[in-house]
């Protein structure tokens, strides 16, 4: 069994200890849709092993964070998602992830989400980062830093988020 923590759902899920089901799964990952989709196409990616968020990963889980990019297209080529360049792959910045175990967002299409969507779920988002920018901070930082540039003002103000990456 994979390390986890006790009251984590998605360890649960993992472990196959709920009726989630489990539309794809390796030795490493598990997916599965989201349970408020923001897109027609809405699915997890998550690590068996217990990770928090994308701030805990550190350049060693380059070749994981790969893995759940390459599960989420799999999944959205798997379900016959047209066209594959309007996709969103990203992770909620914590504090506003809304289980404390590391998933991969998997959205489809990305151009028809609702403004709603938008919000949780769009590149200028100060509440999710892309896949994309995870890996290249990984790859040229050793560690995911999740928030670059001028701190949205309601955030600077709340001490929600530290100033130190």
């Amino acid at each position: 069994m994979e390390s986890r923590e006790d009251d984590c759902p998605f360890c649960r899920i993992t472990n196959n200890e709920t009726d989630t089901e489990i539309l794809l799964s390796d030795d490493q990952l598990v997916c599965f849709r989201d349970l408020k989709p923001g897109a027609a196409h809405h699915y997890l990616i998550v690590p068996r092993r217990h990770i928090d968020t994308c701030k805990s990963l550190q350049a060693d889980d380059v070749p994981l964070v790969e893995q759940m990019q390459q599960m989420g297209m799999k999944m959205l080529e798997k379900n016959k998602v047209c066209d594959l360049d309007d996709v969103r792959l990203g992770f909620h910045l914590p504090p506003f992830s809304s289980v404390p175990h590391l998933h991969l967002h998997a959205l489809a299409p990305a151009s028809q989400m609702v403004f709603r969507s938008q919000l949780h779920y769009g590149p200028k988002s100060h509440w999710f980062i892309t896949v994309d920018k995870v890996l290249s901070q990984l790859k040229t930082q050793g560690r995911s830093l999740t928030l670059r540039g001028p701190r949205p003002s309601w955030l600077s103000h709340t001490g929600v988020v530290s100033q130190n990456p």
